[in-house]
């Protein structure tokens, strides 16, 4: 038999090399990269064409049992779930340190106990005193939820094995589990990959809803394999500035849901609440109009939001090397606006210093804010309020065309809503026939001459 070759694995990313090195070739971090037990050489007689267990087929329409969701309570929590937890489905819940994610699911798993579902919400990180300590905090001391503090996975699954599943399992976290079976350290790569597989297994096997709170690293993404994301059926980020205290709820993957979808929570003394209008929420504080704001309606999963940009110019003395500063939106983006806002519309922007700030701590990905972002920053320039009622979507082409976005009459219903009487867009925009409420926009050269037209 072939000498086993020894095998190092990215602790941050997951690939293996077989090689020590200081920096990971694919992730480019430093000294990640460990010793794992070597892979098996299989020979011929490994061979898994035969000796296994012959499988079962179905048709697609077969009748099976039809799986209902269970609510947690939380409606905002629900929302970025699709509407419920599936019972046998494997969530993945990421987010910085401190940031909520375990007051959240501590709420979630009393709800649905005080709801007649039986809740457990094992902790790898904190002991039962100190989750009681929360919970009480909480006010959820009277709570049903059966609660223990361990990081086997084999003592978890026997325990389970001997006891009725239950409707919801927390795991907090998935990084502080180990398996007796797997050589290595709780959190390295095939510990995260080899507890995941068999919590997921049981999950599966007795429709029980699996939580799985995982770390995340220095850039957000979530610590671990890569596979794990792959292996769970919804991944979740919850996100937030600790300067803030609101808290978005975003569904990265979701196979039983819309993606994107979010859920909005403040976080209170005594606990995360629900922001049923975060539209509101982003909106508070806007007094009297203000050079450089201006209003998006922008769209999360299938919900409307509206979010104020905010939009500085501090122009320089020559000689001076002005700076680029963006707060909740893509920097190259905005480099990419300005120059077509230069090279199409003949503004100047060489000689100041730019500051883009998304209000309340929002981070905008819709690549409709690109007219919002436009017209905040030449209202800046101009130093000329823009309309308080009207709101501003669109996406600017390199050309400075303003092309047409998804769900625009979505967009325009909630703006309506919130009393915004005037908006402005794509020229074409299905769904928009009240002229006299929809302002069409075809080229960005358009938009200026309006803007600087304005008293």
């Amino acid at each position: 038999m072939a000498k086993p070759k020894r095998r190092y694995v990215c602790q941050a990313c997951g690939s293996v090399t077989h090689r020590w090195q200081g920096q990971c070739a694919d992730c480019g971090e430093w000294n990640t990269l460990a010793e794992e037990a070597p892979e098996t050489v299989f020979s011929a007689k490994h061979d898994l064409s035969s000796g296994g267990r012959a499988i079962r087929f179905e048709p697609l329409d077969a009748p099976g049992e039809v799986l209902q969701r269970r609510t947690t309570g939380i409606a905002e929590f629900d929302r970025a779930l699709g509407g419920g937890l599936v019972p046998g489905s494997a969530i993945l819940m990421g987010g910085d340190p401190g940031i909520g994610k375990s007051t959240l699911l501590l709420q979630a798993a009393a709800s649905v106990a005080n709801s007649g579902g039986a809740a457990i919400y094992i902790s790898g990180e904190e002991a039962a005193g100190q989750v009681r300590l929360r919970a009480e905090r909480l006010g959820l001391a009277n709570a049903p939820i059966q609660l223990a503090a361990a990081t086997s996975v084999r003592d978890i699954l026997t325990t389970l094995g001997q006891m009725e599943p239950p409707a919801l399992l927390v795991i907090d976290s998935i990084q502080t589990m180990h398996s007796d079976t797997i050589e290595g350290a709780p959190g390295t790569v095939s510990q995260v990959r080899g507890c995941a597989f068999e919590l997921i297994r049981f999950a599966k096997q007795t429709n029980t809803a699996l939580v799985l709170v995982g770390h995340v690293t220095k850039d957000g993404s979530i610590a671990g394999p890569r596979v794990l994301e792959h292996m769970v059926d919804v991944v979740m980020s919850f996100e937030g500035e600790r300067s803030h205290q609101y808290r978005i709820l975003r569904s990265l993957k979701n196979r039983f849901g819309p993606v994107d979808e979010i859920g909005v929570f403040a976080m209170e003394g005594q606990g995360l609440k629900e922001v049923g209008n975060p539209s509101l929420l982003f909106l508070s504080g806007r007094d009297s109009p203000v050079a450089g704001s201006a209003v998006f309606p922008a769209m999360e999963g299938t919900r409307p939001v509206l979010i104020e940009v905010q939009a500085l110019i501090v122009r320089l003395a020559s000689g001076a090397t002005p700076r680029r500063a963006v707060v909740g939106w893509d920097n190259g983006r905005m480099a990419m606006l300005l120059a077509v806002l230069e090279a199409r519309c003949g503004l100047n922007f060489s000689s100041c210093e730019v500051y883009l700030n998304v209000a309340g701590g929002y981070r905008l990905t819709d690549p409709a804010a690109d007219l919002a972002v436009a017209a905040a920053l030449v209202s800046a320039l101009a130093d000329k309020p823009l309309p308080a009622e009207a709101v501003w979507f669109g996406e600017v082409s390199l050309a400075g065309e303003i092309r047409p976005v998804a769900h625009g009459s979505i967009r325009l219903r909630e703006a309506a809503k919130l009393g915004f009487g005037t908006a402005f867009g794509p020229a074409e925009l299905p769904g928009a026939s009240d002229g006299s409420r929809y302002r069409g926009l075809a080229l960005l050269p358009n938009l200026v001459d309006r803007i600087m037209g304005e008293a």
